[in-house]
């Protein structure tokens, strides 16, 4: 049965990206947007808040595809705290090696995590996996995100759990 995960990423940067990743077929995320469906969303008083919120119900891990801009997006911050609040495994992929449509690969982005204090005083970067795929090229990472991306995100899974069960 495929995991059910929510996507964060950067849409203009990173959809190609995603929609490799979500071929592979062993994970089963959120509806993904086409530009003018999102156009529709955005225009809505609190369209894509209320979106996020809808499509996130039911998961049970937030997969945060970094590309070279993704810690800088306001919307996957929303997503990655929302997400950590209502208790979800949340897993960080650097998705940097993978092609995007025109055949490029991008700079290794940096942690969306490390800006998000926690209650503890804590940063979520200190609780949160983010796994760096090893490949001498795009499809070598492909195939490592394939194997392992659903150990992955049990992984995270386990460790917001934990977490949640020493708090």
């Amino acid at each position: 049965m495929p995991r059910r995960v929510f996507y964060s990423f950067h849409y203009a940067a990173d959809n190609w990206r995603l929609w490799q990743i979500r071929k592979m077929g062993a994970i089963e995320g959120q509806h993904i947007v086409h530009a003018g469906e999102w156009e529709q969303i955005e225009r809505k008083p609190e369209g894509v808040k209320r979106w996020i919120d809808a499509e996130m119900n039911g998961k049970s891990c937030v997969v945060v595809l970094i590309g070279a801009q993704t810690s800088t997006r306001p919307w996957v911050d929303y997503e990655i705290r929302k997400g950590w609040d209502a208790g979800k495994g949340v897993l960080g992929v650097h998705i940097h090696g993978l092609k995007d449509v025109s055949g490029y690969v991008s700079p290794k982005g940096a942690s969306p995590f490390a800006a998000i204090g926690l209650k503890s005083g804590k940063r979520l970067s200190e609780f949160v996996p983010i796994l760096d795929p090893v490949g001498i090229d795009s499809k070598e990472i492909y195939a490592a995100i394939e194997a392992h991306l659903p150990a992955w995100i049990d992984y995270a899974v386990k460790v917001r759990q934990d977490i949640s069960r020493a708090a």
